[in-house]
């Protein structure tokens, strides 16, 4: 039941929305639920565009890594190997020949080095791009 003197009451505050208003709201609240829901998958996309670019950066450098302890664990070996050549040479001209041996040797080598590591890097970065123009390229289809 009512009560007369709450002011809240329906019955002390004749109230009816007219059907202009109720429209107007709905259509409101309709559109509001469509872009939720719009905005909703695209970040759910995005989250799944996120991950795969982290998982194959992570891998990538991961690979990088690697690559450079195996350089470093072969140049040290060379350098040792050096080291332990150059304790058994005779003559100042056999040093100054297996010194200068060596030094073309690693340089070769370190521009070998630098080659596959600049070409993993381009690797890497590729892949990691990939899922971006994966996701661009669903969202924004080419112009005809």
């Amino acid at each position: 039941m009512t009560n007369p003197t709450d002011p809240f009451s329906a019955s002390i505050i004749p109230f009816e929305v007219p059907e202009q208003v109720r429209a107007f709201a709905e259509k409101g609240v309709s559109q509001v639920r469509d872009s939720y829901a719009k905005f909703k998958d695209a970040a759910e996309t995005h989250n799944g565009t996120i991950e795969a670019v982290f998982t194959t950066a992570s891998k990538g450098a991961s690979e990088y890594s690697a690559k450079l302890l195996e350089f470093f664990k072969a140049n040290t070996s060379a350098s040792l190997d050096f080291a332990q050549e150059l304790f058994g040479v005779k003559t100042p001209s056999a040093a100054l020949e297996l010194w200068t041996s060596h030094t073309r040797k690693q340089f070769e080598t370190l521009a070998a080095q630098a080659k596959e590591l600049a070409e993993l890097g381009q690797k890497v970065a590729t892949e990691t791009v990939e899922p971006i123009k994966a996701s661009a390229s669903k969202l924004y289809k080419p112009a005809a």
